[in-house]
């Protein structure tokens, strides 16, 4: 068996309980749009949801959308919903055949999206948004509930990709969500938040195996794990990625869709800050040689800082590409750290409002039954400025005043 060469903590944690839900036609609860309870009640009407909590802290899955972290909060039923919840799309009686927006602060796909070996075109067709495709198994399929207890929810599923090359990989995936005690944050970002602070933090573990005959190839196709975090945007909220200054190449891609205007994205001291209003559709990726496993968002507005942080296996270089090309020269030359900021399309509709934040694995040439896996841990903060100053400092290695100047 393949195992990527990092050392990982595992959790131990203490929680108020875990609550599993079906589908309910009970009356809502009158919360307002933007809390937890809203997005919560809503989502017990439609789906099964899962919810973990940690004193007030608290966090809901859905098995249906692939053990996806649909929103959380740090302050209980009436504290803001983190996550971007596509309410509109939840609620429709029909499924769309391409993709389903349904949303969520924590989603698993994988990569690559373009190039020879991309699994959201079929072979032969045009890269374009009319022929992008999103499998299946990573929109519509419901993943099977391995274990609920008062800590975690384990998924699994089995399925297969057929890539723009014509070649079948056969997955067998695990992911496993876990809530994390305040208390327990000191343990992994090495700081202790301040008096003022109100936290919210959860952790996915997510194994890929290679469940086929074939073993996986360069020549044949590789997979990403791709994990994508989709939040609540507003006018002051700002990403920041912080980069290896002494490392050599590009340090980001702002090419994605049309270059990033200047206004928008800044690069100083180490850290690339992108602003994400949510008004212009924008990406930038940062390259395995840049990245660092930790970045991060801002809402000055609102004083809420997120804290996003994933596994790098240092040993690995090959990541995949993403860019919508019939054929790659490079299609193991891939960015690991993404951001994303939601926009109108050209003819004025907008999905979001939202922003993301995202991280991927290498790209594993895997012989048959073997693993790799990857792991994102992902922290809110509410609190006063100093505090989430000191955390900013210690984590992001950048003032907010800095932050809050930059644009």
């Amino acid at each position: 068996m393949k195992h990527v060469l990092i050392t990982i903590s595992f959790l131990v944690i203490l929680l108020a309980g875990a609550c599993v839900s079906p589908n309910s036609k009970k009356e809502k609860m009158e919360y307002k749009k933007g809390q937890y309870g809203y997005d919560l009640e809503f989502l017990k009407e439609h789906v099964t949801t899962i919810e973990l909590v940690a004193n007030e802290s608290r966090i809901v899955v859905v098995p249906e959308y692939q053990g996806r972290v649909m929103t959380s909060t740090t302050s209980g039923m009436e504290g803001f919903s983190f996550g971007w919840v596509n309410h509109k799309q939840i609620a429709l009686d029909e499924l769309s055949g391409q993709f389903n927006p349904f949303g969520g602060e924590e989603r698993l796909w994988f990569g690559p999206e373009g190039g020879q070996f991309s699994i959201f075109f079929e072979e032969g067709k045009e890269m374009n948004i009319e022929n992008w495709l999103v499998p299946k198994a990573i929109d519509t399929m419901p993943w099977d509930v391995q274990e609920v207890n008062p800590e975690t929810a384990t998924f699994s599923k089995q399925f297969q990709f057929k890539n723009y090359s014509g070649n079948l990989l056969h997955v067998d995936i695990m992911r496993r969500v876990s809530i994390i005690d305040p208390v327990e944050i000191v343990d992994f970002l090495k700081v202790k938040p301040g008096e003022s602070v109100k936290t919210v933090a959860y952790e996915t573990f997510n194994q890929l195996k290679n469940a086929g005959e074939n073993n996986w190839t360069k020549e044949t196709g590789l997979l990403s794990i791709w994990l994508l975090s989709m939040y609540q945007s507003s006018e002051g909220t700002t990403v920041v990625i912080p980069f290896k200054e002494d490392a050599e190449g590009i340090i980001l891609n702002d090419n994605y869709f049309a270059k990033v205007p200047e206004d928008r994205l800044k690069i100083a001291d180490g850290v690339v800050f992108f602003k994400a209003d949510g008004k212009l559709r924008s990406k930038i990726g940062i390259p395995p040689q840049r990245a660092l496993p930790v970045c991060g968002s801002y809402d000055e507005d609102n004083q809420r800082l997120t804290i996003l942080e994933c596994s790098i296996d240092t040993t690995q270089t090959d990541y995949v590409n993403s860019s919508w090309e019939e054929y790659q020269d490079e299609p193991f030359r891939g960015d690991l750290i993404n951001s994303y900021n939601d926009g109108p399309l050209e003819n004025g509709d907008q999905l979001g409002p939202f922003y993301e934040l995202e991280s991927s694995s290498a790209a594993y040439e895997l012989k048959s039954g073997e693993t790799c896996f990857h792991l994102q841990r992902t922290y809110h903060f509410e609190g006063s400025e100093a505090d989430l100053n000191e955390i900013s400092e210690k984590v992001l290695g950048v003032s907010l005043n800095q932050v809050k100047g930059v644009f």
